[in-house]
């Protein structure tokens, strides 16, 4: 850690960061599944897969021989179903909100950045009642390039009123970290969210491993 580095905002990644939203598109994925055919897939095989999207949800769940237009069914029938029933099922992960409020309470903002549509990330965190509370709300069509782009990352510090540079930015897959590297923040690779059997988070160049939402408050206690 630089040891001019001052915080001053944290950015969560949303699905599998600050979020457990797993519940929820595992349902819609595979109501969608039944009704174009398909069986059922067991919860544990799909949730490493929610961090890069619904598509590659689907294409985990099918052998590689059905077609691009099958799978685009599929898609829209489960993006249908997960937008009039955004929030269900989804929880924070344990202790997230009083991580939140402790960021709060020591004057830092915080706020999200997800590769998430903004017709499914507005209305889950009205649903938590978290937009209010968010400095910035960046998603994956707020921009024109999604993560790991940089542009996302930058636009939430201009919403927030921050620099990069004083920003910590936490996620759950590989192209959370290269983002946030891309914009020259510190990074978190949250160890708790939808890691891949092939992942290794030890290498994405993360400035820490967070097992837990409460090792995030001791991270930033460390800064002090």
């Amino acid at each position: 850690m630089t040891a001019d580095f001052k915080l001053s905002c944290v950015l969560f990644d949303l699905d599998g960061t600050l979020v457990d939203t797993a519940p929820d598109l595992i349902a819609c994925l595979n109501k969608a599944l039944v009704v174009h055919g398909f069986a059922t897939v067991a919860p544990e095989k799909i949730k490493p897969f929610i961090s890069y999207g619904a598509a590659v949800m689907i294409k985990e769940s099918l052998d590689h021989n059905h077609n691009d237009q099958l799978q685009a069914d599929i898609l829209e029938t489960l993006l249908n179903h997960y937008q009039n029933n955004i929030a269900e099922h989804s929880v924070f992960f344990s202790g997230m909100l009083d991580t939140l409020a402790a960021i709060e309470e020591q004057g830092l903002k915080w706020g999200v950045v997800t590769n998430k549509q903004k017709r499914f990330t507005n209305p889950l965190m009205d649903a938590l009642e978290l937009t209010g509370r968010a400095a910035c709300i960046i998603s994956g069509d707020t921009t024109a390039n999604p993560k790991p782009h940089p542009e996302p990352m930058l636009e939430a510090c201009k919403q927030a009123g921050v620099n990069p540079r004083q920003c910590v930015y936490i996620g759950d897959a590989s192209h959370d970290i290269k983002a946030g590297k891309n914009a020259e923040m510190k990074t978190l690779a949250a160890l708790y969210g939808y890691i891949r059997p092939d992942d290794k988070p030890e290498t994405w160049g993360a400035d820490a491993l967070i097992e837990s939402p409460k090792q995030i408050s001791a991270w930033i206690a460390s800064l002090a």
